[in-house]
């Protein structure tokens, strides 16, 4: 355990870090099961809709920084054509 006040604080703060990205990146996998979910049960309406939740909340992970923008962009890209191909 740290004995400086500072370094004290910094385990507090990265943890605090940790938790959010997490919960975040958890949401985010979810979202993308909802993707390929409907699209293997041949539901374009749903598979339509959940792409537009999925984009929207991988977007706003990107903007805090949990991931990455040109991993967030491929990704969108893969359940982009994948949706695509079911029409």
């Amino acid at each position: 355990m740290a004995n400086i006040k500072s370094a004290k604080k910094r385990i507090l703060v990265n943890q605090t870090k940790a938790d959010r990205n997490k919960a975040i990146k958890s949401e985010v996998k979810t979202a993308i099961k909802k993707v390929y979910a409907a699209i293997d049960a041949k539901d374009q309406a749903a598979a339509k809709e959940s792409l537009v939740n999925a984009t929207s909340l991988m977007d706003k992970a990107c903007s805090k920084g949990v991931y990455h923008k040109n991993t967030v962009s491929r990704k969108v890209s893969r359940m982009n054509v994948a949706v695509n191909k079911m029409a």
